[in-house]
């Protein structure tokens, strides 16, 4: 057993601030082993959200040494443990307590997305024919967890602050899974372009590195949305025949 600092950050709406713990660490332990057992031996009050413990319900979000992670599934084999691990909330989102954010605006952020509309069954019995082939493209996207973690790393919602404007990765992605679906007849294009604030992304693909889930959130939902609504509203041919027609 060897022992390493952990340095959590503290507090909640009056402030913030790092404070150092030392523990002792073995194989095969994560950071959520660490925090718990800090908890355990020497802070009892530390508050920390997490449920499953194998990368799966997406509770236990936090930055690790600046970088949007998952706690349960960021091995400390994997960092420097001759320095100080930080560990702080996720700087996109308000901070109730410690390790603990309101991630609330993301749930009301989906609720005003458009819902699934399917177009008319095309069988005698009610039903809809598809191919697995149909399916494959929106398959990648139900993977998700809702960890967050897209959403945390994106500039425009950490930097920026355009949590009015702009619905994040994990929603573009969910609105991919929606657009892309065969059976799905919605139109969402007017809002990604007007209230969705697709347009900010610039595409770094900062998003797809963090996904735990490892979907190619930037060139499988992102740039494809991007390519529908340039198409929609930018093609001059399609603005030209609109004209044309009436």
């Amino acid at each position: 057993m060897a022992k390493a600092t952990f340095r959590i950050t503290r507090g909640g709406k009056d402030g913030l601030k790092p404070v150092d713990y030392t523990t002792e660490v073995g194989e095969g332990m994560v950071v959520l082993d660490a925090v718990h057992q800090i908890q355990a031996e020497s802070a009892p009050d530390l508050a920390v959200r997490w449920n499953c413990k194998a990368g799966k319900c997406g509770s236990c979000s936090a930055e690790v040494n600046g970088m949007p992670k998952l706690m349960c599934m960021t091995r400390l084999t994997d960092l420097n443990l001759d320095e100080p691990v930080t560990i702080e909330p996720m700087r996109a989102f308000p901070v109730i307590r410690d390790l603990v954010t309101d991630v609330s605006w993301n749930f009301e952020v989906k609720k005003r997305i458009k819902k699934f509309k399917p177009r008319a069954p095309d069988a005698p019995d009610g039903t809809w024919r598809m191919s697995q082939v149909d399916v494959d493209r929106v398959q990648e996207f139900r993977k998700c967890i809702e960890c967050f973690l897209c959403q945390d790393v994106c500039h425009v919602l950490r930097d920026h602050h355009k949590h009015d404007e702009f619905i994040g990765p994990r929603f573009f992605v969910y609105t991919a899974a929606l657009e892309m679906h065969p059976l799905d007849v919605e139109d969402r294009l007017g809002d990604l372009r007007k209230t969705d604030g697709l347009g900010y992304c610039n595409i770094t693909k900062c998003c797809t590195k963090v996904c735990p889930e490892n979907i190619t959130i930037t060139d499988n939902a992102i740039i494809p949305l991007k390519e529908r609504v340039v198409d929609r509203f930018f093609d001059p041919l399609r603005a030209l025949i609109s004209k044309v027609t009436g």
